[in-house]
């Protein structure tokens, strides 16, 4: 409604009077048409199943025909299977979208749950939301919602770093012993440590990935102009890449902090120091390959089990719309990033343990396929899986915090 009255008020006198409304509507018929047209690939007046999957297709959405037939079926009032002019207009007459890849955008895969790995393909952006710098709003609100989540669950966080550094087959740590050492040694407090470089990186890391995410894409489009499936997860994939190794220190500082003990560090700041003083630069950069490696699993899957649940969803429970709604979206975000991080977890164990072996008194300065081969030899594959319970106990509040956190701040920006 909001987008409607802003699109038809034209004179910005804050009323949308009849003359200003029946030129809304021959404007966004006009695109209403110049959409049905591109859809109608055969020019006979109707839209079919087949031309769906085939517009969808050149927009690197992979859909099979009886998928198609869903979506066609929330549009369709006569029951032909098809969908002529008259149909068209009644349905997306007073819906804003205005373009095909509008309509579809409700099943965009985003990224803004939040669940704090930032390893996912970015979010994106039509030219409209570009142009109007509505973009950056969407950034900023994400941002403020994955800083909120991270800080709400920043306790689990610190265990699960805790279990991945100090729990072996002789130091039994779980939940409850891990939360008792952490509030014996330090309070309360202790609890946060190392939240606030977690909740700084969030600015820089989205900006570079956003930025890096452009730039990917305009090397990798084809000829025509599109961009695929394919093209998309390498731009994610290298876009991740970039901006992981831009804010890299900082994952540093984040876990030497976390491990840390009370009183060993004043600060980020104080702790960049002593680092810098003890073991020089290329300790800002240790289990740096593990952490780059970890991004192709988690993305590859997290995008491959998000397109299953998608389709699983189309075929079998769209029944009048193919709009999913919230919770089947929540939720098929939820799932396909818990199995991204179940893929790449073994590799983001072995990253925050080179991170944190210089700090860690009397343990050996192994590389990446000696620290594997060690825990292999010692622990066995549990070995590679310390600390992944408190990992999945933060997935479901980080979502749901980050969700409702995202919506006010878009209600508060204007972008709702």
């Amino acid at each position: 409604q909001q987008k409607i009255f802003k699109a038809g008020d034209t004179n910005q006198d804050g009323q949308l009077d009849f003359e200003e409304f029946m030129q809304y509507l021959k404007d966004h018929e006009k695109k209403m048409k110049l959409a049905f047209k591109s859809l109608d690939k055969n020019n006979d007046g109707k839209i079919e199943a087949s031309e769906v999957v085939q517009s969808l297709k050149i927009l690197g959405i992979s859909i099979s025909e009886k998928q198609a037939e869903k979506i066609l079926q929330s549009i369709d009032a006569d029951g032909t299977m098809t969908v002529d002019w008259n149909e068209w207009r009644d349905h997306f007459m007073f819906n804003p979208a205005t373009d095909i890849e509008e309509i579809i955008r409700y099943w965009k895969h985003s990224t803004v749950l939040d669940i704090g790995d930032s390893l996912t393909v970015p979010d994106e952006f039509t030219e409209e939301e570009k142009k109007t710098g509505q973009w950056w709003k969407q950034l900023l609100a994400g941002g403020v919602a994955g800083a909120v989540s991270r800080t709400g669950t920043a306790p689990l966080d610190r265990l699960k770093v805790m279990m991945q550094v100090h729990a072996s087959k002789s130091n039994k740590m779980n939940i409850a012993s891990g939360f008792k050492q952490m509030l014996k040694e330090g309070g309360v407090r202790s609890l946060w440590r190392g939240n606030g470089v977690n909740v700084v990186k969030i600015a820089p890391e989205t900006a570079i990935k956003f930025w890096a995410y452009e730039q990917y894409k305009k090397i990798l489009t084809k000829d025509d102009g599109k961009l695929g499936t394919i093209e998309r997860f390498v731009s994610g994939s290298l876009a991740g890449a970039t901006a992981q190794t831009s804010i890299y220190p900082m994952e540093v500082l984040k876990t030497r902090l976390a491990v840390g003990k009370t009183g060993q560090y004043s600060g980020m700041f104080d702790c960049a120091k002593k680092i810098l003083k003890r073991e020089g630069v290329k300790a800002f950069y240790k289990g740096y390959i593990p952490n780059i490696l970890g991004i192709i699993p988690y993305a590859g899957i997290d995008l491959a089990v998000y397109e299953l649940l998608k389709s699983t969803w189309l075929e079998h429970y769209a029944s009048n719309s193919a709009n999913p709604g919230v919770f089947v979206l929540l939720g098929c975000g939820t799932v396909s990033s818990t199995c991204g991080q179940l893929a790449s977890y073994p590799l983001a164990l072995i990253r925050t343990r080179m991170q944190a072996q210089a700090s860690v008194e009397g343990a050996p300065q192994l590389n990446m396929v000696g620290l594997f081969q060690r825990i292999m030899a010692t622990e066995g594959i549990r070995g590679l899986y310390r600390g992944i319970a408190p990992n999945f106990m933060k997935v479901l509040p980080a979502v749901s915090i980050s969700y409702v956190v995202y919506e006010k701040m878009k209600q508060n920006l204007g972008i709702a």
